[in-house]
């Protein structure tokens, strides 16, 4: 499954028992509208005239259901602003507990990130025994997640999702959520790895081979399980023919053949080897070999 796949199903997850899965009934879709009253605080303005503006403080119970019904109706903006408001002008009851985190999604939703981030590490702050901890850092992992771009750009958005997306499969391992985010571990972990194999290439293709194979190495180390592998031992063996360092490529192509046999990458090594006379044997003393033995799956 590509990431672009796996991000529009999950925003799907039901918010029913974060909602309302404080022993409450599931009302339709709780969420909220805050209907910014008018009563009695008076300004004075500057200038010509003098100017009166109102508050009045309203029943928590219909802001939060006035927030819900903008959720329900898809006005996103409008009710985050009013679980904020349910959260402002009742900010001790349970209520305010709830809305800070339906803010966080109604945010989400609206792809406003940061917005989102803020309010659900802020619920995390405030409740972290909360039964709904979960949930708020389902939202930090994913609004992080749901930003990851094009290989080519920085990705230092990318690593803060997996390391919010591993954060969270390691605090709540038995969770819907949990099982979720082991999925999009794997696609970000790949995608990770792709940068490096994109930038690797570059630098190939440009002849910077130890460049190269730095980035390939990166791939052979912390990305080992990802479907990236197999180029990157390639790599590393026609960067290291290129150098001349033969036991380093003989090592590369030797590991490749024994984990992927009929991969397209092992037969062209293969061949690569081959027109120098030489054949794929492991070097106990490379890297490449004290790596694999590290780290690879059994």
């Amino acid at each position: 499954m590509s990431i672009a796949a796996a991000w529009s199903w999950d925003k799907k997850l039901s918010l029913t028992n974060i909602l309302y899965g404080y022993n409450h009934r599931l009302a339709a879709i709780l969420v909220l509208f805050v209907a910014l009253g008018v009563s009695g605080c008076q300004a004075v303005g500057f200038g010509s005239s003098d100017k009166v503006d109102t508050y009045v403080e309203r029943q928590v119970d219909d802001l939060y259901n006035e927030a819900a019904d903008s959720l329900a109706a898809r006005e996103f903006e409008s009710a985050a602003t009013q679980f904020e408001e349910v959260e402002r002008q009742h900010p001790y009851s349970k209520w305010a507990q709830r809305a800070l985190l339906m803010s966080a999604y109604a945010y989400y939703e609206k792809e406003d990130y940061e917005s989102a981030i803020s309010a659900a590490e802020r619920y995390m702050a405030l409740h972290p025994s909360s039964d709904a901890a979960p949930y708020a850092q389902y939202l930090v992992a994913n609004s992080y997640y749901e930003q990851i771009g094009d290989v080519r750009r920085d990705q230092e958005i990318t690593r803060q999702a997996l390391r919010e997306l591993e954060d969270l499969v390691r605090r709540y391992p038995n969770t819907d959520y949990a099982r979720d985010s082991k999925l999009k571990v794997e696609l970000t972990r790949d995608h990770l790895a792709g940068k490096e194999m994109d930038v690797g290439r570059y630098y190939l293709k440009d002849r910077a081979f130890v460049a190269a194979i730095n980035r390939f190495r990166v791939v052979v180390t912390d990305f080992q399980t990802t479907a990236h592998v197999e180029e990157a031992l390639a790599r590393l063996a026609e960067a290291y023919m290129a150098l001349g360092v033969a036991s380093e490529a003989q090592t590369a192509a030797a590991i490749l053949g024994h984990n992927y046999p009929s991969s397209s990458w092992y037969e062209n090594t293969y061949i690569l080897l081959k027109s120098s006379g030489l054949a794929p044997r492991v070097d106990s003393k490379s890297w490449i070999s004290r790596a694999w033995k590290q780290i690879a799956p059994a």
